[in-house]
């Protein structure tokens, strides 16, 4: 029977804790509340219970095709002797492209070519392959599953492939249930060379959802569907709530006619990509963030190599300008790693800036209200192995406090460490405000012939101990300033010209 429990019961998976990494690999293991027993189990639903989330499997919750990972675990088994001529280039342009009818028309024959093949060694070779995908799964999957859960409803993979080949899979993740393309099954339990019910693919894929939500009192109106394939249109019509998820290019244009909403589980939500490329709309402004592109000022960069080439990591920067954001993007971009820089609301305020702000994945920060949302949103981000960058002093100094040689910061980035367990990077900050103090509101852009010098330097990771925010707050700022130079840890008496150039336009000090 589905077991439904109450509030006070069910855990709160709504929202990731992120564990330690143990390692930098991106995938499902990144979400430890889903290993836990799901909910539910076979049978009938909780009189609760109204509607399901149906969740198909390649370039869904995989980034590309499980195939390939089974027909090795086939191979393996001895269930088929050879690999077919072309499989690589199917799975290729299967990533690339999606379903078509040629790879579908493979699919439906692949039965009558396991005509006399033992049911155990599909199931075994199904055993085989679900750890590998099971680490494979996108990375922001576990916390959509979670929610579905959190809600009450029953999680089912619905997908062409074979039955006994992804249900080991699907028991890995904690599913519900599967609904999948059955093989017909001799008395001697081999494979008779007929495929049982329908072939779950486009309309037979809604005919065999809808056969399992009637006979589990289930509505279709009250349910959610996630798929990527074109030809999943007949089941994602046909639940009150679509999703299409990394779209192949015909799925681009069907979810813009009918106001799907998109959604890619490589990446933090709400993060803009390129349609049909898929490529994150970050990327693309990357290239302009290269200093042959900002002749008004001069960069020298060091130490980029400790930011770490894959997996979670907490970027961290003092604060002197404007510009800060801007050079520290230069320095990211040497990496190749996007970033989701956490910032002050009146940012996304701004239009267009925040709007594209929020398309790179940028996360607002209202100090006022004292909300925790921000934080959340981070550490999600590092759960899912992405790059998240912030500015502890949370703003720039003024007045006399600009030229104090010993940094303070506020603990969110001591508490999203200790959350995370992501490695906190330190990067100092020179010369900025030359480019744009604070006293401007626009960055001197005509100084081409004599540009200010711009000092980005990238530390090793800080030493944390996770037992006192405030602590861990100084290592973190001290870890900064080791990193600017000498000159910033002598005590300097500003001018009144140095003064007020960290000042506000139009601010009247005391």
């Amino acid at each position: 029977m589905y077991r439904s429990k109450g509030p006070r019961d069910r855990p709160p998976i709504d929202r990731v804790q992120v564990e330690k990494p143990r390692s930098p690999k991106r995938g499902f293991s990144r979400f430890p509340p889903l290993a836990a027993a799901a909910p539910y189990g076979l049978g009938l639903p909780s009189p609760s219970v109204t509607g399901a989330a149906f969740f198909d499997l390649d370039r869904t919750l995989l980034a590309g095709a499980s195939g390939k990972s089974f027909s090795a675990a086939l191979r393996a088994s001895g269930a088929i002797s050879r690999t077919i001529p072309g499989e690589g280039l199917l799975y290729g342009l299967f990533n690339r492209i999606g379903e078509t009818l040629p790879s579908m028309a493979l699919a439906r024959q692949a039965a009558s070519l396991a005509k006399g093949t033992a049911r155990s060694i599909m199931q075994a070779a199904g055993e085989a392959a679900a750890d590998e995908l099971a680490a494979s799964v996108q990375p922001f999957a576990g916390p959509v599953l979670a929610q579905h859960r959190a809600a009450g409803r029953p999680v089912v993979l619905a997908t062409t492939t074979p039955y006994d080949l992804v249900k080991p899979l699907a028991d890995r993740l904690g599913f519900d249930d599967v609904v999948a393309t059955r093989y017909g099954v001799n008395a001697d339990g081999t494979y008779d060379g007929t495929i049982a019910g329908p072939f779950v693919w486009a309309v037979g894929k809604l005919d065999a959802v809808r056969a399992w939500a009637e006979e589990r009192g289930i509505e279709l109106a009250d349910s959610f569907a996630y798929s990527d394939s074109f030809y999943d249109a007949p089941l994602l019509g046909a639940v009150g709530s679509p999703v299409v998820v990394n779209p192949d290019p015909r799925m681009v244009v069907m979810a813009a006619a009918r106001r799907w909403p998109v959604l890619h589980l490589d990446v933090s939500p709400g993060v803009f990509k390129i349609p049909v490329l898929g490529v994150e709309l970050q990327r693309i402004l990357m290239q302009f963030s290269r200093p042959a592109l900002m002749p008004y000022a001069s960069f020298d960069i060091d130490g980029v190599a400790h930011i770490p080439a894959e997996g979670p990591a907490i970027l961290v920067g003092n604060h002197r300008s404007y510009f800060d954001p801007q050079a520290m993007s230069v320095a990211i971009a040497r990496s190749g790693r996007t970033v989701r820089f956490l910032g002050k609301k009146e940012v996304f305020d701004v239009p267009v800036i925040g709007a594209l702000a929020k398309a790179m994945g940028g996360i607002r920060v209202d100090r006022g209200t004292g909300s925790h949302e921000p934080l959340q949103a981070a550490a999600d981000a590092l759960a899912g192995g992405e790059v998240v960058a912030l500015m502890p002093q949370g703003t720039i100094p003024r007045g006399p406090a600009f030229f104090e040689p010993e940094l303070t910061g506020r603990w969110g980035a001591a508490r999203l460490a200790a959350m995370s367990r992501a490695p906190v990077v330190p990067i100092g900050l020179w010369g900025t405000e030359k480019v744009w103090p604070r006293s401007s509101r626009l960055p001197n852009l005509l100084n081409v012939a004599d540009p200010p010098q711009v000092r980005i330097r990238v530390g090793p990771p800080v030493e944390l101990k996770y037992r006192s925010e405030a602590a861990d707050t100084k290592r973190i700022m001290a870890a900064i300033v080791q990193l600017l130079p000498s000159e910033a840890r002598r005590r300097h008496t500003p001018t009144a010209d140095e003064l007020a150039a960290t000042y506000p336009p139009g601010y009247k000090a005391d």
